[in-house]
């Protein structure tokens, strides 16, 4: 913690993962300053070694500040330093399946809101006119954030082939983030979160992600308030959890997980794995392109060595399960089309 008990941090409202980072630490009680991304103070503040958002400011023994990025070992470290309402299942199963769709949500839905967000006119106009005045509250003249306009839209529409969103893999891209949404959907129903009666992180990097798709972006927001009530509902209430009241026994079981969890699993095996599967191949063979396919559609993107790390850690944390529990997860995993990812 810093400055007189209050994590700081630097972020955006247009960052999904900002946005996962701040419900999470209201959640759990977590006093914060967020500095947006080009507030003064921030020229003071030492910089990380990649610059992603949100950035959080730890002090060391010595009160000195260090930058971190990076939201899934931040939740970690969270969970290491403070107790209190984890967000962290207490069934290593679950747990596992937790891990897994944290990272879905922050590798994969992150494709649908980088791509209707720059893909759509109506969705680049209004990011192309909020965005910017996001990033700083001190007033600027029409001209300054006309450019400004101008150059962030054209940045990130240039950046699209980052997250692979193309003329060919949109198809694959919309379809995905229309039947998750209907999972997902049909899940709230019946459960309050992904893993019970209490927020995992699986559901921050989901909410995250859902900010911006089903409530900002035009195009998504549309379809999301049409086809998934429930969902676009949702999002408002994730938003501020501080009030909720949790015991241990809100979790689900690891021996009984219900139907509509695992059609949200199956879509992690529909697109996330074969995908994933393919970039770790074509990065360690060196090539230059990825190549798969999603439910009859081609995929096709740039390499992206980050996502070969997700990969890795998530072998690493299936073997560091039991023997009985990595049964139970590879059974799961083999009904919904995810056990591939295992190796």
């Amino acid at each position: 913690m810093s400055m007189q008990g209050m994590q700081l941090l630097k972020g955006s409202p247009a960052s999904p993962y900002t946005r996962k980072m701040t419900a999470l630490l209201r959640y759990r009680h977590i006093p914060y300053r967020l500095l947006l991304t080009e507030a003064d103070e921030l020229q003071t503040l030492p910089k990380p070694k990649v610059p992603l958002l949100p950035t959080f400011y730890f002090e060391d023994e010595n009160g000195k500040l260090d930058a971190a990025v990076d939201s899934t070992p931040l939740i970690r470290r969270f969970e290491k330093s403070i107790t209190g309402k984890s967000v962290i299942p207490n069934d290593p199963v679950i747990e596992f399946l937790d891990f897994l769709l944290e990272d879905f949500a922050d590798e994969w839905l992150t494709k649908a809101m980088f791509h209707y967000r720059w893909y759509y006119s109506d969705d680049i106009e209004k990011a192309g006119n909020v965005l910017p005045r996001w990033r700083n509250i001190k007033p600027a003249d029409d001209d300054q954030l006309l450019q400004l306009k101008q150059e962030f839209s054209n940045r990130q529409i240039s950046r699209l082939y980052v997250v692979g969103s193309n003329e060919v893999t949109a198809p694959v891209i919309e379809g995905s983030y229309k039947r998750y949404i209907k999972a997902l959907n049909a899940h709230l129903q019946n459960f309050a979160f992904l893993f019970g009666r209490r927020p995992a992180a699986a559901d921050f990097a989901a909410y995250g992600q859902l900010t911006q798709l089903a409530k900002f972006d035009p195009t998504p927001a549309k379809l999301t308030e049409k086809m998934a009530p429930r969902v676009y509902a949702w999002v408002d209430m994730v938003d501020d959890l501080s009030g909720l009241t949790v015991s241990e026994d809100d979790w689900l079981s690891g021996n009984e997980v219900p139907p509509t969890l695992l059609e949200i699993l199956k879509e992690v095996g529909r697109g996330y794995v074969p995908v994933m599967l393919a970039n770790a191949k074509a990065l360690l063979a060196g090539q230059k392109t990825v190549e798969a396919e999603v439910e009859g559609k081609a995929w096709v993107q740039d390499p992206f060595p980050y996502q070969g790390k997700c990969l890795q850690w998530i072998r690493e944390k299936f073997e560091s399960l039991s023997e009985q529990d990595q049964k139970r997860v590879s059974a799961i995993l083999e009904e919904t089309r995810c056990r591939d990812l295992l190796g």
